[in-house]
């Protein structure tokens, strides 16, 4: 009985784990991988808190990462549930949306908005990735590190 509840529980905590992003979103991009994607060497990233896109929602983070005069931002807001996270993305897209084009296989849901950024939302994690400079793999390019960031949810 006992190691069945130890590992009901070990099981628990590891799905609960799975649900969340790491503890620095920033993490969830490393200055390699985004690198390797981009084809040009990028710092470290800078930090910050993204806004709260409703009164009553949780704040997220913002990271950028830069390359010269170009840049890449991530910015990652974990939700109470997977079900407020779904109103929230169903939300923004509304404004976001506009001319957007559905992205299979990423996440829960996501999208490419008209300029080519991604947003993905997966369980109560939703997350939107951008790239400065329109390139012609610009559109790639995203879906490449947010399938990465998926990766790690």
């Amino acid at each position: 009985m006992f190691y069945r509840t130890l590992a009901t529980m070990l099981l628990l905590a590891g799905t609960a784990y799975a649900a969340d992003p790491a503890t620095d979103a920033c993490s969830l991009l490393s200055p390699a991988a985004i690198s390797k994607a981009l084809g040009q060497t990028y710092s470290a990233p800078e930090k910050s808190v993204a806004p709260r896109p409703f009164p009553n929602t949780n704040q997220g983070t913002d990271c950028f990462f830069k390359s010269g005069g170009h840049q890449l931002w991530l910015r990652v807001y974990v939700d109470p549930s997977p079900a407020a996270s779904t109103e929230l993305f169903a939300r923004l897209k509304q404004f976001y949306g506009a001319g957007s084009t559905d992205v299979s296989g990423l996440g829960d849901e996501a999208y490419l908005d008209k300029q080519q950024a991604i947003h993905v939302r997966k369980g109560k994690v939703r997350y939107y990735i951008n790239q400065s400079e329109s390139t012609p793999t610009r559109e790639q390019n995203v879906k490449t590190l947010a399938t990465q960031v998926a990766g790690q949810l």
